[in-house]
């Protein structure tokens, strides 16, 4: 479990973001996220002063903002469905290109499209900046539920190998004529995922008994150190530091 695990989303640097520990920017998203959603939709304003703060921390990160824009397609559901709402929704009226459009339903299309994109590209700045392992060993110091954050760690350790079991289960099925065409090979694909959760059952079980062999206890020990300075959580609280005062302003 010590081994590095390097994600797609994370983009190694030496900036100060990225050295700062993982604790103080997960607190640091949270509040930011916080403030963004206690923020009145009418004040367009500090919107935009939080996507300029954003910009800032991409900048000082060396994240690209093509590489945040990628990213950012995990949003376009809720991009759907905010366009949608302005067609669908009740009350006063109005027409914008030749569309009547609900009034209520344009102020909650932006509502949504604002603070979730806001939410997403400090998520997006996040990953690309820590490292997933590093990210639950932070969840871990700021005291998140110990079992959980254990499961994740796991997940996120044989993610991959299990990936790697169904490349070659893909494999062996090609190298045998199988080709996915139509329904009829749908009984085929269910014996394939049946064998791969007995797999991968069977890998935990042995990983465990491993684990018991070696001492384990409930409970991963830390081998990095993840104290944080004062400074380091001045430097990571300064985001939502500042977009607070944003918000007072908005008062």
């Amino acid at each position: 479990m010590s081994a590095g695990h390097h994600h797609q989303l994370y983009l190694p640097g030496g900036s100060v973001v990225h050295r700062l520990p993982p604790q103080c920017k997960l607190l640091a998203v949270f509040a930011f996220a916080l403030v963004v959603v206690a923020t009145p939709r009418e004040h367009f304003w500090a919107f935009a002063a939080y996507a300029v703060l954003l910009a800032g921390v991409a900048a000082v990160a060396g994240v690209p903002a093509p590489y945040v824009l990628r990213r950012m397609a995990i949003e376009v559901p809720f991009v759907l469905f905010a366009f949608l709402i302005p067609v669908i929704g009740l009350g006063e009226r109005t027409t914008v290109v030749g569309l009547s459009l609900s009034v209520p339903g344009l102020w909650a299309a932006w509502n949504i499209l604002a603070k979730a994109t806001l939410g997403v590209v400090a998520s997006i700045l996040l990953a690309a900046t820590t490292e997933p392992r590093t990210i639950l060993l932070g969840a871990q110091r700021l005291r998140l539920p110990g079992l959980l954050v254990q499961i994740a760690m796991f997940m996120l350790r044989y993610l991959d190998v299990i990936m790697d079991e169904m490349r070659r289960m893909r494999v062996a099925r090609e190298s045998r004529g199988f080709e996915a065409r139509n329904f009829r090979q749908i009984p085929v694909l269910a014996r394939t995922a049946g064998a791969l959760f007995i797999r991968s059952y069977e890998r935990g079980e042995r990983v465990h008994l491993a684990m018991l062999s070696r001492g384990y206890a409930g409970s991963m020990p830390i081998i990095q150190d993840m104290t944080a300075s004062v400074r380091q959580w001045g430097i990571a609280l300064a985001l939502p530091a500042t977009a607070l005062a944003v918000l007072g302003l908005t008062w």
